[in-house]
């Protein structure tokens, strides 16, 4: 008798390989155990995902798509205070709070997957690109695509400050002081 047919084969496979990424890097995760972690054979695994590079674009994908549409509903809610300092903090608490795939990703391009390099430089482009149009929206006395930057300079270091568990930088309150800064 056959197996039960697992819908959302895809999920699994992507679940399963965040869950092992928790733990390990990519490297040093195996198809294999990827596809025993999800519940299926190598064989359904490779019928979905060639390499292991097609499953980690996927999970770029869904976690920066989730980051991009997170900010525009966010920035769209007209019931929230999205001025500038407060796009700012924003910003930078999401960054920081969902670093770890980040350092993935990181991980993987600076070790010469230049697959995922591009990846990152154009999703960084995307996401500079938004940024900057909401601080346009928001203000004109700042050059709204050097502010933009800089956010996306100063959420990465912070992320890495908080994964190095920086004694000296308290990163929420670098954050709130870097807000009432831009309030002013």
């Amino acid at each position: 008798m056959a197996a039960p047919r697992k819908d959302n084969v895809k999920e699994l496979i992507l679940n399963a390989t965040e869950e092992l990424l928790e733990h390990k890097k990519l490297s040093d995760i195996s198809l294999a155990e990827i596809a025993r972690e999800a519940g299926i054979s190598k064989g359904t695994l490779y019928y979905h995902y060639k390499n292991k590079n097609d499953i980690l674009f996927d999970i770029t994908d869904k976690y920066l798509d989730q980051q991009y549409q997170d900010l525009i509903t966010w920035t769209e809610d007209e019931t929230k205070d999205t001025s500038l300092h407060r796009l700012v903090k924003y910003v930078l608490e999401r960054d920081v709070a969902t670093a770890d795939m980040r350092l993935h990703l990181f991980y993987d391009a600076m070790m010469g997957n230049e697959q995922i390099r591009q990846k990152l430089l154009s999703r960084y482009c995307e996401f500079a690109e938004i940024i900057s149009k909401k601080i346009g929206e928001r203000t004109d006395s700042v050059s709204s695509d050097y502010l933009a930057w800089l956010l996306l300079l100063l959420s990465d270091g912070l992320f890495i400050h908080k994964t190095l568990d920086n004694p000296k930088l308290d990163i929420a309150d670098f954050i709130k002081r870097s807000e009432r800064y831009l309030s002013r």
